[in-house]
Parts: structure tokens; C-alpha cells; sequence
């Protein structure tokens, strides 16, 4: 599926403890490699803040709310977040369903 075509979006702001970052993103990038390859699961970004230090942001597009509940449901969620959630001070989850598109020039 082509990116702009998700309906669903999950987002993740993540701020891993002091000195933790590298950690961090091992393990993230580990969790999110397993994610990827469930049924359902779209192209992901992660990215950092700018202007708030050691804040990163991932976006992950989904085929539907059913693929995203298939995910958090699997029996290895739990297990394979706890792997994250130990290098991380604050998380903020989000599901986005797309309720309209723009069109750029790029």
C-alpha cells in the first residue's frame, strides 16, 4: 500500500531516561522490526524532536484499526514493549484515523 493511502495512523512520543538514548533506540528499532512484519503494517518513521532534546517521535501507517488491535494483541506485544518501556521516562501513544488528505506539489 502506497503511504498516503493508510486510513490509520499509530504514534509514539518517546523520552528515554538520561544517557539512555542509544539503548533506546536499539531496542525500539528491534520492536519495530518485528511490527513491520505483521499483516497490516505500513511503512514507519521515526524521528526526533528539534527542539525538545532527546524526544523522539514515531509514526507507523496501518492498513486499518483491525491490523493495529491484531498488533497490540499479539501475544509477544507485551513482552517485546517491556524491552522499550525500560529505557523510557515518559511514552505518549496515539491511534490517527485520516479524515482528510491534502495534496502538495512535492
Amino acid at each position: 500500500m502506497h503511504r498516503s493511502e493508510y486510513s490509520v495512523y499509530t504514534t509514539g512520543s518517546w523520552q528515554p531516561f538520561p544517557g539512555q538514548d542509544e539503548a533506546f533506540i536499539a531496542a525500539r528499532e528491534e520492536f519495530a522490526g518485528w511490527a513491520a512484519g505483521l499483516d497490516g503494517a505500513g511503512a514507519g518513521i521515526r524521528a526526533r524532536e528539534m527542539r525538545a532534546e532527546g524526544r523522539y517521535v514515531r509514526f507507523v501507517g496501518w492498513n486499518d484499526m483491525e491490523a493495529v488491535r491484531g498488533w497490540k494483541e499479539h501475544s509477544e506485544f507485551k513482552e517485546r514493549m517491556s524491552r522499550v518501556q525500560q529505557f523510557v521516562d515518559r511514552f505518549a501513544p496515539t491511534e490517527l484515523e485520516v479524515v482528510a488528505r491534502l495534496q502538495g506539489e512535492a
